[in-house]
């Protein structure tokens, strides 16, 4: 009998965990969220946020996209090939990337770059009890370092993903015209015809639902950084893996709202 509860008692501490992580999170969250609307804001540290998580993220989202596209044309057509079904490739391509993999790898790529880089400037924050400092002058550290970021995020992401979608079209045609052998005419008179503005508008939202995750885990794991250099590191391992789960977690739960009808 020992034998058998041992294992359950492990299984429940570990749920147990999990919530309480959940639901510190989820406080985290709600308490970031009320900072957005209260003054005093910091416009300075609003931009400056905006041109890490925007701008400068925008070439390895591209190259993300360009590649995807690339490929998403070639393993389509090489499928549709088995069913002489090869005039799909556009239309799939153009709805793949502007409802799945737009958004998606777009979101992973600016978690891995950039909940590391909030979560690692946080905890060296918190370690070098410069955080501390912001408390002595009277600044709240949610309003100075959590609200900018969600914010920048939120707005950011979205933007990335419809230049990310553009290009994953892009590479697409590329690919399809060059090595695929299609008109290029009709392959952008394909993609016009099925793209709809729902699959662009439910991208866009996804993007920003998958910012403020990002800015989200950054922030929440960097306050709660261990002390030291290993305790940094924990922080910003464990803000790029929250992330990620996170987003691919809701991009579920958002597809089954945006297609489930």
């Amino acid at each position: 009998m020992t034998a058998l509860l041992t294992p359950l008692g492990m299984a429940g501490r570990m749920v147990l965990a999990a919530l309480a992580a959940i639901g510190r999170m989820a406080m985290f969250a709600a308490n970031g969220v009320v900072h957005i609307f209260r003054p005093p804001w910091y416009p300075g540290e609003f931009l400056n946020a905006l041109i890490q998580i925007g701008w400068l993220s925008l070439p390895v989202v591209g190259l993300t996209a360009l590649f995807t596209g690339g490929a998403l044309a070639l393993q389509i057509y090489a499928g549709g090939a088995r069913f002489s079904a090869e005039s799909v490739v556009p239309s799939i391509v153009a709805i793949g990337m502007v409802r799945e993999l737009g958004p998606v790898l777009g979101g992973l790529m600016v978690a891995a770059r950039v909940a590391s880089s909030i979560a690692a400037e946080i905890g060296t924050m918190k370690v070098t009890e410069q955080i501390d400092a912001l408390v002595t002058l009277s600044t709240h550290p949610m309003k100075y370092l959590t609200a900018p970021r969600l914010v920048a995020a939120t707005l950011a992401v979205p933007v990335l993903v419809a230049v990310g979608d553009s290009i994953g079209i892009l590479g697409g045609y590329l690919v399809g015209v060059n090595r695929l052998g299609f008109n290029p005419a009709t392959y952008l008179a394909n993609t016009r015809e099925f793209l709809e503005l729902s699959d662009v508008v439910s991208g866009l939202w996804k993007g920003a639902a998958f910012g403020f995750i990002v800015a989200l885990s950054g922030c929440f794991h960097g306050m709660n950084s261990g002390r030291g250099a290993q305790g940094v590191g924990r922080a910003t391992k464990s803000a790029v893996v929250a992330a990620s789960v996170m987003i691919l977690a809701a991009n579920y739960v958002l597809t089954e709202v945006f297609f489930s009808a």
